[in-house]
């Protein structure tokens, strides 16, 4: 049986209205409330007449849409889900926006993936105001109000008085949900220009937001609410909705029948904030973004001020975690799982690590999940286990349908090998013979020196365990005796200053870790390093900083 999400989402309200489906500040929003804001929203897309094709998919290729789509230009918050949700109740395809975008980024990614409505914070009323004179095509505006003060764009409606005023019954378009509805997640800005993966909803369903448990697959509807029944966690996703790894961790918890838990602070991240919630709510499941996020979390943790007893997953998805870190975290919860979980926009859940008190540490090592595989760099054929040859990382079974609008990056990216359709995200690794894959790093951001590839993840890694890195990124630039050499961009912690001797204290540790060619030639100390709100480094930036450096 295959599944959507608007189906799956009432069928377990229906079974347990009465709990916490999403907890915001002041806002303990039950099933049933959350059943009735998003069937609202549903009613007031479908009254603006956005849908999809009655036909549904039939005769589009895969990077073509069926749907009408929604833009989500908020921060975290319930509005967020509740647009996303709201948005797969009306079979229209809700599109995330990154909130960092300057005004021709804005324009960029509206005008790319063809929204004709949006619902936004009061905050970006002012930028999205700059670009709409250039979006005809957008036509309906939900203006989430907040502490800004700015007032309703002009044709705007606030999201309260629109849900207000429309109806709580399901929509009309229930009774053809359909498992080809689409899930979009727009990926990009630190590395390319944003593209649109286009996902079925049963393929990210099944990949990353509770299809399967323990690796199998739900049989039934009935199977998912009986185990949605059972649902008792309290999960917090720290990292933004914007980007996949916050919200696919949501959607996972309330496909659980769990509570999601959004912390006060969303516009930056706050240990303090965080870890208050995770006391005063009981939370048993952290999800944060790699180092970055975890760094400043830990420093808090170790102050003793909370109780994180009820902590028992700590999950780690869209960047790897170091290995130091783990060891941390282990020591101040103890009682906790530390999962480290690799994914991408094109490819889903891939791998996870798992590590708990007394368990082996590791850095960059991760179990496969079902389908996915290492394939030659040709893409002509699967690398088997124990091949010394390193390799794509790749995915078959529940993988997207294609990048929205681009045919070409399209077939690039999701090629047929022997007959079988993968996702190749663009990931470097092999896998040892005992199964396991050894992860080397994005190949876009993969330096050329002296003949040799060095990622720059796996530098980043053993950079992160001296106790003096606060955080770090390593980048290329030019080199007349390299062809490119490696440069390192260091933020220490903060009673710290650049030296020679901590540039050779870098260098000795580093050096247990990785082989000496790809050690850093150079290191460039910044007060802060740069990155996304999820965590993830800004090549385009550090590359900048490591060429004015010379």
């Amino acid at each position: 049986m295959e599944f959507n999400l608007a189906q799956v989402h009432e069928a377990i309200a229906e079974a347990i209205p009465d709990r916490e489906c999403i907890v915001f500040r002041d806002r303990r929003l039950t099933w049933r409330d959350v059943t009735e804001r998003t069937r609202r929203l549903a009613n007031v897309l479908a009254g603006a007449g956005l849908g999809a094709r009655p036909e549904g998919r039939k005769g589009l290729q895969g990077h073509e849409s069926h749907e009408d789509h929604l833009a989500i230009y908020c921060y975290n918050g319930n509005e967020y889900l509740e647009s996303m949700l709201g948005a797969f109740k009306a079979r229209v395809g809700p599109i995330n926006v990154n909130y960092r975008y300057v005004t021709e980024e804005l324009q960029y990614l509206l005008d790319n993936c063809k929204a004709k409505a949006i619902v936004y914070h009061s905050q970006f009323a002012p930028t999205l105001a700059e670009v709409l004179p250039d979006l005809p095509g957008l036509t309906l505006l939900l203006q989430v109000e907040d502490d800004s003060g700015n007032d309703l764009l002009p044709g705007a409606q606030w999201y309260e008085d629109a849900l207000a005023d429309a109806s709580p019954d399901r929509p009309a378009c229930a009774d053809s949900w359909s498992p080809d509805d689409l899930y979009i997640l727009y990926t990009g800005g630190t590395t390319g220009m944003p593209k649109g993966v286009l996902w079925r909803q049963h393929d990210i369903f099944m990949s990353v937001m509770g299809g399967a448990v323990a690796g199998t697959p739900h049989e039934s509807l009935e199977a998912i609410v009986e185990t949605a029944k059972a649902g008792a966690m309290r999960v917090m996703p720290a990292a933004p909705f914007m980007h996949g790894a916050g919200h696919w961790i949501a959607f996972l918890a309330m496909n659980g029948g769990n509570t999601v838990v959004i912390q006060s602070e969303v516009r930056r991240l706050d240990p303090k904030d965080v870890l208050s919630i995770v006391e005063r709510e009981k939370i048993s499941f952290l999800q944060i973004v790699g180092d970055a996020f975890a760094r400043p979390i830990l420093d808090e943790m170790e102050t003793g001020a909370y109780d994180l007893s009820s902590l028992f997953i700590i999950l780690s998805g869209g960047a790897a975690l170091n290995s130091t870190l783990k060891e941390r975290f282990l020591k101040v919860v103890p009682q906790a799982m530390i999962l480290d979980g690799m994914g991408s926009s094109e490819g889903g859940g891939q791998m996870t690590q798992i590590v708990t008190a007394g368990t082996e540490v590791t850095t960059g090592t991760f179990t496969p999940a079902p389908g996915t595989c290492i394939v030659s760099e040709d893409l002509t054929h699967l690398l088997q286990p124990g091949s010394p040859d390193i390799g794509w990382v790749a995915k078959k079974g529940n993988v997207p349908l294609g990048y929205f609008g681009d045919p070409e990056k399209s077939a690039k990216t999701f090629p047929v090998i022997d007959g079988v359709r993968y996702s190749v995200p663009g990931d470097r690794g092999r896998q040892r013979e005992d199964g396991v894959v050894e992860m080397m790093g994005r190949d876009s951001v993969t330096i050329n020196s002296g003949g040799e590839k060095i990622f720059a993840e796996e530098v980043e890694a053993a950079l992160g365990h001296h106790p003096d890195v606060y955080d770090a990124v390593v980048c290329g630039r030019p080199s007349e005796q390299w062809g490119q050499e490696v440069v390192a961009i260091v933020q220490l912690r903060d009673d710290l200053h650049p030296s020679g001797d901590i540039e050779k204290s870098l260098l000795e540790e580093s050096a247990k870790h990785i082989a000496r060619y790809k050690l850093p030639k150079t290191f460039v100390f910044v007060d802060a390093v740069v990155r996304s709100p999820a965590g993830k480094a800004d090549y385009r930036w550090a590359k900048e900083i490591a060429n004015s450096r010379q």
